[in-house]
């Protein structure tokens, strides 16, 4: 009788760059692929937070400063992951900022620094961590963190939507990049729903306080909760595993239905 058990998530063995990981996702991420026996290097541009998540995993990991719109910087990066570690396994691309308000009063500045750490970053980890895992000669994988807005617009949120749907199409472009070069590299990307996290915290004054923000956001998500950095973590471990080794090039929602079809009151 064929065995029917699936790939185990074990990590062990591998190395993985998280960015962002200095808060939020990032660190959570960081932290949960630890836990699955990956070695993981923290990438942030916040030192002291990157070094706070690397302590709170312990031996198995290190930091590197990385600013992630800064192409020589990700040299950088990943060359002291290499010197390191001999290689690279994982790229997990968390790093993010999120920015809104009325479109016709958008500074090109603003966007600029949006589209740079939302767009321009993911690209750059990519373009660079493909050719250091497929130097590596083993199968490997791209993680990228968008949002549910690369699915759904906001008036509110133009440039923030425009970025993560950069975001999703490069992550597809890349998967079929790596298909056709023959690497063994696998890409994909990840979509949440609002996540009570750090990032929520400069809009909470708009609802009042933090948990009416929290209550109200609640709300709009079918299964009636915000996403935790955990939820989001939970997936970029299996899309980093060999329980995805045949998916690349496709979108995973982490959204609690939300992107699934229209409120309730929507029909009166």
């Amino acid at each position: 009788m064929h065995s029917t058990a699936l790939p185990l998530l074990d990590l062990s063995g591998r190395v993985a760059l998280v960015t962002g990981g200095a808060s939020g996702i990032g660190r959570a991420t960081a932290q949960a692929l630890a836990a699955q026996g990956a070695r993981v290097i923290v990438a942030d541009i916040n030192e002291s937070g990157g070094w706070e998540t690397a302590d709170s995993i312990g031996t198995a990991a290190g930091f590197v400063h990385l600013d992630v719109t800064d192409e020589t910087a990700w040299c950088r990066a990943l060359d002291y992951v290499i010197s390191t570690e001999s290689r690279l396994d994982i790229l997990a691309n968390v790093a993010g900022i999120g920015l809104g308000g009325d479109f016709e009063d958008l500074a090109l500045a603003d966007w600029n620094r949006l589209m740079a750490v939302n767009a321009t970053g993911p690209f750059l980890g990519c373009k660079h961590a493909i050719r250091a895992i497929a130097g590596s000669g083993r199968p490997g994988a791209i993680i990228n963190v968008g949002s549910i807005a690369a699915e759904r617009a906001a008036p509110d949120l133009v440039a923030y939507c425009a970025s993560k749907g950069a975001l999703r199409m490069l992550s597809k472009s890349v998967a079929l990049h790596c298909a056709h070069k023959g690497y063994p590299i696998r890409c994909n990307a990840i979509h949440p729903t609002y996540v009570d996290s750090e990032m929520l915290d400069p809009i909470a004054d708009l609802y009042g306080s933090r948990d009416s923000m929290i209550a109200a956001m609640s709300k709009l998500v079918p299964l009636g909760r915000l996403a935790k950095p955990a939820d989001i973590a939970a997936a970029v471990v299996f899309l980093a595993s060999d329980a995805a080794g045949m998916i690349t090039g496709t979108e995973l929602f982490v959204d609690g239905g939300q992107t699934a079809g229209m409120p309730p009151a929507h029909f009166g």
